[in-house]
């Protein structure tokens, strides 16, 4: 397919300056233009045409009102920048705009000293429009440049806007095309939250993300603190929560050391590095809202003190991700111990909302508990959902004494929530629907629209997560409100909010590709109107934001925009594949993808791809896409050769069922890094694979890499959906099966070889000769179903490649 950057009459005049014509921002008419002047580019697919309103405006989110003018504002280093008044937290929103400026440009304007020949001018004025503590209007003459707000928060976000006008373009004089905005957001709640109980976050690595979301106009960071597997907040009163919860043995090869003893993961924040996060995220002016989880997703804490729990015995601080059945007792002693924890947690976070979780608690310790039932009965509860209502409520009750307002996920709706609850739907949207009518407020997060620990692409080098796909555009595609809400009802809706969960974000780089760009597009559609919602005018602007990802050393991912390669084979005079054909995509079908032969890395005068290449085996193709001059992803490689022609990784192959999808990292070496571990994929409740329409003519091998992982998930009622095949020779056994799993094996790779370790085995066997496209079926006859058995690969070899 041909995907190419057009330069048209819109992108000449971004280069010479605009028109003289004042317009409205209009993305639309430009690339109608564009495109007008350039007939060759007519075609049916997405356009990656920068249009001079993207490129003189390249902000995110979008503003809500641009209007451009004629000419330019040239901001250097003899700049200056003034603060009308002495409002103190002004000077600091305009000195930290100076330091921002000097690490996209190399100078740092001076603050300071009058408004007559300062270059940008920072003022608080309580008489502009829009209204609301958030707006702003940054008016750029070629003069110089204001920044206007009401309060402070909203002339922090004109100078994020000002800052991402000057970051583009390199080090020196900053040339910024003449315009004023005028900018207010669309909802209060736009958020981002961060597990830190499955994988902790340094407080450097937090700030890290605080910057990136002051940087994109979200002002709410959900922490999510506390749960099964970890405790992460000091309490003074109670120091074996984080001396015994805040520690696990991982599962599998990570939670041994060198010599096969347990090696710990360990992490937790004292009081003081809380205050010091919430500190700097409030003068990001962004809120804190911490989740103390209960009353499950409590098994560290009751790991700590077993008397809190309803058995009384202490578990371990659970490896398994999922639903474990350990929930807190509902006596008085225990209550108290919640209501210390929480003196210590609520002063720790000045906000107004306190997240209490509600959910995901299994009932059945409850259910089997005499004192537990014999509570309900004297409540006058009819079932363990109204129990666990009023378990909520009094605590619900408890911080509001204390000047708190209650948020919880929605299963606080089933046994009747607190009055004045605000619910965070996230089994979808019916909570929030049916909350809303209900007259409470609610967030929206839903899973899994806006749950990014799911993967953001089919390719071979995607971050682990869950799987389907929640792809940048999915993200933008996000229906704040639902359309079944009339309008009164839609006011409830507080805003909108993503979450990563951070069982397969072990690293600090996984988290920070899981959270971006799709953060960039959360943001948007927080943000901005949504009539000025417009998909490939973003991915335009996208072009600027993968350069300040860049700038800010922060790892976004590129899924959207790296290229993925296709290969087929081109059978020679003797039916052997001589060549091959490699097709180049990239997910978005953004920019131009540009491609060497000679090892060298692809720039923006590379050869462009247009169609399908036919090489030669043995070729390297390295490519990457590019936007102009602008480059929108890491160069990728491929090695085009007969072993890749034949070669399907995990990614590529179907799984026989698609019940509980995971792409997964392998937990060897123990102690590698992200680049030492492989990324598996497989079903966790059937481990099955088919490598669909496989060409089997001139087969005569079978290679299949294989890993094995722990099996640490805690399913509850769904366990005995799990599927274990019996093992039928010692060790157990890969089983190949032509055109179904059912029959006969055509093929049985013992495991013995790989069982000797922890990481990746190539097994191989002889494959029957076969003519024509089969599907393969391929099964682990093990047993058992831990470890869990995963195919990494499979390569299909013709006989003289043995």
């Amino acid at each position: 397919m041909k995907r190419q950057f057009v330069l048209g009459v819109a992108v000449v005049a971004m280069t010479m300056g605009l028109s003289a014509c004042k317009r409205e921002d209009a993305p639309k008419a430009d690339a109608t233009s564009a495109t007008a002047a350039n007939p060759a580019a007519t075609t049916t697919e997405t356009k990656s045409v920068i249009s001079a309103s993207a490129a003189a405006t390249p902000v995110i989110p979008r503003p809500a009102k641009v209007e451009l003018r004629d000419g330019r504002f040239a901001f250097g280093p003899q700049a200056r920048i003034a603060v009308i008044g002495e409002d103190a937290e002004a000077t600091r929103i305009a000195q930290d705009f100076a330091s921002r400026v000097q690490l996209a440009r190399g100078f740092a304007p001076n603050v300071g000293g009058t408004v007559d020949g300062a270059a940008v001018v920072f003022a608080i004025d309580p008489n502009i429009a829009p209204a609301g503590d958030e707006a702003y209007v940054v008016d750029i003459t070629a003069q110089g440049a204001k920044v206007s707000a009401r309060k402070p928060a909203g002339l922090f976000y004109g100078a994020v806007t000002l800052w991402q006008l000057v970051a583009d373009g390199g080090k020196g004089e900053a040339s910024i095309a003449t315009q004023r905005i005028e900018d207010a957001p669309r909802f209060g709640w736009r958020g981002l939250m961060l597990d830190v109980a499955r994988h902790f976050r340094t407080p450097d690595e937090v700030k890290a993300l605080l910057d990136q979301m002051a940087l994109h106009k979200l002002n709410t960071f959900h922490w999510h603190l506390t749960d099964d597997q970890g405790w992460r907040v000091e309490i003074k009163r109670y120091p074996k929560l984080t001396e015994v919860g805040s520690c696990r043995i991982p599962a599998g090869a990570a939670g041994r050391d060198a010599k096969g003893q347990p090696k710990p993961y360990c992490g937790f924040y004292t009081q003081d590095e809380i205050r010091d996060i919430v500190k700097y995220a409030a003068q990001r002016y962004i809120t804190v809202v911490p989740e103390f989880d209960l009353p499950g997703h409590a098994q560290a804490a009751i790991a700590s003190y077993p008397e809190f729990g309803v058995p009384g015995t202490a578990p371990p601080v659970s490896p398994d991700w999922g639903v474990n059945t350990w929930l807190f007792n509902v006596d008085d002693n225990t209550f108290k111990f919640l209501e210390n924890v929480l003196d210590e947690m609520m002063p720790l976070f000045p906000g107004q909302y306190f997240h209490l979780g509600g959910d995901e608690a299994a009932k059945d310790q409850w259910e089997q508990s005499a004192t537990v039932q014999a509570k309900k009965k004297a409540l006058g509860m009819k079932d363990d959902m109204q129990l666990q209502s009023w378990f909520m409520g009094r605590l619900g009750k408890y911080i509001e004494a204390h000047g708190k307002r209650m948020i919880g996920w929605d299963e606080i709706l089933e046994g009747g929530p607190p009055a004045d609850a605000t619910v965070m739907s996230w089994r979808g949207t019916d909570g929030a629907i049916e909350a809303a009518r209900a007259g409470h407020d609610v967030v929206m997060a839903p899973s899994p629209d806006l749950y990014l620990d799911h993967v953001q692409s089919d390719g071979p080098d995607e971050t682990p997560g869950r799987l389907d796909v929640i792809s940048l555009k999915n993200v933008y595609d996000f229906k704040a409100v639902p359309a079944q809400l009339n309008a009164d009802q839609a006011k409830h809706v507080l805003g909108v909010q993503g979450n990563l969960w951070t069982e397969h974000q072990r690293t600090f780089q996984r988290m920070q590709r899981s959270l971006f760009p799709r953060g960039a597009a959360l943001a948007e559609v927080t943000w901005s109107p949504e009539s000025r919602l417009d998909w490939n005018d973003f991915l335009q602007r996208m072009a600027f934001q993968m350069g300040r990802y860049r700038l800010a050393g922060f790892d976004a991912a590129d899924s959207a925009f790296a290229v993925r390669f296709t290969p087929q084979p081109i059978a020679g005079d003797k039916g052997a594949a001589a060549k091959g054909s490699l097709a180049l995509s990239n997910q978005s079908s953004f920019g131009t993808i540009r491609y060497t032969l000679d090892g060298s890395e692809p720039t923006a005068t590379s050869q462009a791809y247009t169609h399908p290449l036919e090489l030669p085996l043995r070729t390297t193709v390295k490519a990457n896409a590019f936007a102009d001059d602008r480059v929108l992803a890491a160069p990728r490689t491929f090695a085009l050769d007969l072993r890749s022609l034949r070669a399907r990784g995990s990614n590529a192959l179907r799984s026989c069922k698609k019940d509980l999808m995971l792409r997964m990292e392998d937990d060897a070496p123990a102690d590698g890094k992200a680049g030492d571990r492989q990324l598996l994929l497989a079903d966790v409740f059937d481990p099955c694979w088919i490598y669909d329409a496989a060409e089997l003519d001139g087969i005569a091998t079978l290679e299949v890499r294989v890993g094995q992982l722990p099996h640490n998930y805690a399913l509850w009622k769904e366990a005995s959906k799990v599927v274990t095949r019996p093992a039928k020779i010692a060790g157990g056994a890969l089983e190949v099966r032509l055109d179904g799993c059912e029959g006969e094996p055509v093929a049985v790779l013992p495991l013995a070889p790989a069982r000797k370790s922890d990481g990746l085995t190539t097994l191989s066997a002889p494959l029957p000769t076969q003519a024509g496209r089969h599907d393969l079926c391929f099964t682990f006859a093990s047993g058992e179903y831990n470890p869990m058995w995963v195919v990494d690969e499979v390569t299909l070899l013709p006989a003289a490649a043995r």
